[in-house]
């Protein structure tokens, strides 16, 4: 995510408002433009391979109900945007992204500030958000706004494992599933994440793991915006296994699970980049395994 450090001072005169489907076009090419941006200066492959795939996730993200979408525009164009997910309980952050013509001139401040405004006025008890950690910048802002530490993360690449853990068994989710897979994400995270798994469901992209007949994982894509979790690693490890690619720039594994890391590294992936799971308000010690996605 990228957004700049100065002073409101420095800000351009703004107008805040709610994202809207026609946007997607504006907000797209600036996701594009500001993730190349600073990805190429510090060396790191961008997130976005072009401006049709940011467009494509602009439109998804404004079409969507759950996800509130505000954009920020000076002398009536369209200069950076911000959106919050509301599918559960604990909102997600992001991609937070500006202008590269006007970053560092206070536009990411009054993007976070909406935002969390918005966090506190539904009354929700959390919001996280993951930031590229060779963007020192967005670090230390999120750090001011009271964002917290919980994870240091490394995003995997790599040709598909095709392998089976004995015991298991992976399959396609349905709705029947999802109850389960909110039990199961209550039980190692303490809140669950059921809007984004029904919406995994409708586009067929949900699996789960099942011991002995009894739900044990379950992932709504192992990929950059999916999430999984699991009783154990054995139930992450079959469910990335079994997965025919890794959509995006990757999946993401915590660095602190040092067995899943290396068993992912041992089976061809590489390390494409590393990250930083940040959270303010509720957070609880997971317990249990888990793969964060790239909004939490």
């Amino acid at each position: 995510m990228q957004t700049p450090t100065v002073p409101r001072s420095r800000a351009p005169a703004l107008r805040l408002r709610s994202g809207l489907p026609a946007d997607a076009g504006a907000i797209g090419r600036i996701i594009h433009a500001a993730f190349t941006s600073i990805a190429k200066a510090h060396g790191f492959p961008p997130d976005f391979p072009d401006a049709a795939s940011a467009i494509g996730l602009a439109d998804q993200l404004l079409a969507d109900r759950q996800v509130y979408a505000v954009v920020a525009e000076c002398d009536g164009d369209i200069v950076g945007s911000n959106f919050l997910h509301e599918h559960g309980p604990v909102a997600g952050i992001g991609p937070i992204t500006i202008d590269p013509l006007v970053q560092d001139r206070g536009v990411g401040q009054q993007l976070m500030a909406d935002v969390l405004a918005r966090v506190m006025a539904t009354g929700r008890p959390g919001v996280r958000l993951v930031q590229a950690a060779y963007h020192a910048r967005s670090l230390a802002l999120y750090a001011r706004l009271g964002f917290a530490i919980r994870e240091p993360l490394a995003v995997l690449q790599g040709p598909p494992i095709s392998a089976r853990i004995p015991g298991l068994e992976v399959g396609a989710a349905t709705v029947f599933d999802v109850d389960a897979c909110d039990a199961l994400c209550r039980a190692v995270h303490g809140h669950d994440r059921h809007g984004e798994v029904q919406g995994a469901v409708a586009r067929g992209t949900a699996r789960i793991v099942r011991r002995g007949g009894r739900i044990t994982g379950y992932t709504t894509s192992i990929a950059f915006f999916g999430h999984t979790v699991g009783e154990s690693n054995d139930d992450l490890k079959a469910l990335i296994a079994a997965s025919a690619s890794f959509d995006g720039p990757g999946f993401i594994v915590p660095m602190r699970n040092g067995e899943l890391f290396r068993w992912s590294l041992d089976h061809g992936l590489r390390v494409v980049q590393t990250m930083t799971l940040m959270s303010r308000g509720l957070y609880n010690t997971p317990v249990g395994a888990f793969l964060p996605s790239v909004i939490f």
